[in-house]
């Protein structure tokens, strides 16, 4: 008997996450700890800030994720935009593998019949599926940024993530 389409796309979505965090995690160990922390201007976000956010994210988004407020009460978000001095690469890549374990125990919790679900982020109602697709969207967008941050950190060095140009079959 086939797979359900709802099934389908559970595994598919664990499957893309899984690789933007490898993505992102192989950035960050071609950037290292200096670049980590280097930020473009004073309103750019660095490396380590985007891990830092992300986490904040995840941590709200996917903690109780089908019975409470995606918002949770005590996140600071602002806060996810500041690194407290002191603050190493390893604290920031501890924050993001505690999101990371909460986002995948969430959505490898999920079954087909959960989709249509109602959740809320914000006080707005959303179906599961449409807050899965909300938070596929905002890594995506966020680990693209942190592989330009350590690709510009690493200049001619940089190793690709993907095939390499002039490559393709």
């Amino acid at each position: 008997m086939a797979e359900s389409v709802e099934t389908v796309y559970l595994t598919e979505v664990v499957r893309l996450l899984r690789q933007y965090k490898q993505m992102a995690e192989r950035a960050v160990a071609q950037a290292g700890p200096e670049a980590a922390f280097r930020a473009t201007d004073a309103e750019a976000n660095s490396i380590a800030v985007l891990l830092k956010h992300l986490a904040g994210n995840m941590r709200s988004r996917w903690t109780d994720f089908l019975t409470t407020d995606g918002e949770k009460p005590d996140r600071n978000r602002d806060a996810e935009f500041e690194l407290e001095p002191g603050t190493t690469l390893d604290d920031a890549m501890a924050w993001w593998e505690d999101g990371w374990l909460r986002t995948f125990a969430a959505l490898e919790a999920l079954g087909p019949g959960d989709l249509l679900r109602d959740v809320h982020i914000g006080a707005k109602p959303l179906s599961v599926l449409q807050a899965i697709e909300r938070q596929l969207a905002h890594y995506a967008y966020h680990v693209g940024q942190i592989v330009l941050l350590a690709k510009q950190a690493r200049g001619a060095e940089w190793e690709t993530l993907s095939v390499p140009r002039r490559r393709r079959p």
